[in-house]
């Protein structure tokens, strides 16, 4: 659940700033009546995550074992692909995110700003995407439905409240940590959802090894218990893992970790900016 309440939270708070920086900017502009044209694509946006949920939910219905499995195994691999992509993406984003959105609303406000649909789309969609695909996993991985969505819901109702608190100037956050500390946990659930998803292919037998165990500690961590609830459910921890799962995770942890560190100790720290919009700024964040 924490695993889900923090990609919620992530996800939400990307969403929250990029809309309020979109906001504020506008609004400092004197272009108060494309307001509509950005709630449109918001809007939009919210749609297309929730029928990809609802997509991946009922599409698989009717489908044999194996084909549900290969499903969920692909998409499981899918997800890892995406949240590795958006871990480092916002590892470098968020040192000049307002920047990066004030240059698309630029080139996209001409007449009556109807690009800004797309600009608002395309940038709150991706993070519903993402959520939603993540989300999925997580479900298929866990075997719940409850729990994943009331902590994926959770985290984006916290950032919906943090993303207000900080377009209203009434909280600062620094988003360069922010960002770094939930990558470093992201990367262990990344894993976790990547050899989740190697252990479906196995499954469907479309690779090998199925029986080919590199550990089982159940007697240890039993599946049904608490503590084995929580890591399945926080890090996607089997307590009975295949060699090839075993090696997948290690294969993806430790050059993700090495590159994300890297890039961590590259960067050279200035001081928080803020973003030009009302006189309540929102908060861009530090290197």
């Amino acid at each position: 659940m924490f695993a889900n309440f923090l990609i919620g939270l992530r996800e939400g708070l990307e969403a929250a700033l990029v809309v309020g920086i979109l906001v504020a900017y506008v609004i400092k502009i004197g272009r108060r009546d494309v307001l509509r044209r950005i709630w449109a694509g918001v809007g939009l946006a919210v749609v297309l995550a929730l029928s990809i949920g609802a997509l991946l939910t009922f599409g698989a219905y009717g489908l044999s074992f194996e084909a549900q499995e290969a499903i969920g195994g692909t998409l499981s691999i899918v997800a890892t692909g995406f949240v590795t992509w958006m871990i480092f993406w916002m590892l470098k984003t968020a040192r000049n995110l307002s920047g990066t959105l004030r240059s698309d609303i630029d080139r996209h406000l001409a007449g009556a700003g109807w690009g800004l649909v797309l600009v608002a789309f395309l940038a709150v969609g991706r993070e519903g995407i993402e959520t939603a695909l993540f989300l999925w996993a997580a479900v298929q991985a866990t075997g719940s439905t409850t729990f994943p969505l009331l902590g994926a819901a959770l985290g984006i109702l916290v950032a919906i409240v943090l993303g207000y608190l900080i377009y209203r100037g009434v909280l600062s956050i620094n988003l360069s940590k922010f960002f770094t500390y939930t990558g470093l946990f992201l990367i262990v659930v990344a894993a976790g959802v990547l050899s989740y998803g190697v252990h479906d292919l196995q499954e469907a037998g479309i690779l090998p090894g199925l029986g080919a165990l590199a550990f089982d500690v159940s007697s240890a961590i039993p599946p049904a218990s608490w503590y084995g609830t929580l890591l399945k459910g926080s890090i996607n921890f089997s307590p009975a893992t295949t060699w090839l799962e075993a090696i997948v995770w290690t294969l993806y942890v430790v050059p993700v970790l090495i590159l994300f560190i890297s890039r961590i100790r590259g960067a050279q720290p200035t001081k928080a900016t803020p973003v030009p919009g009302t006189p309540n700024p929102v908060t861009e964040g530090a290197r």
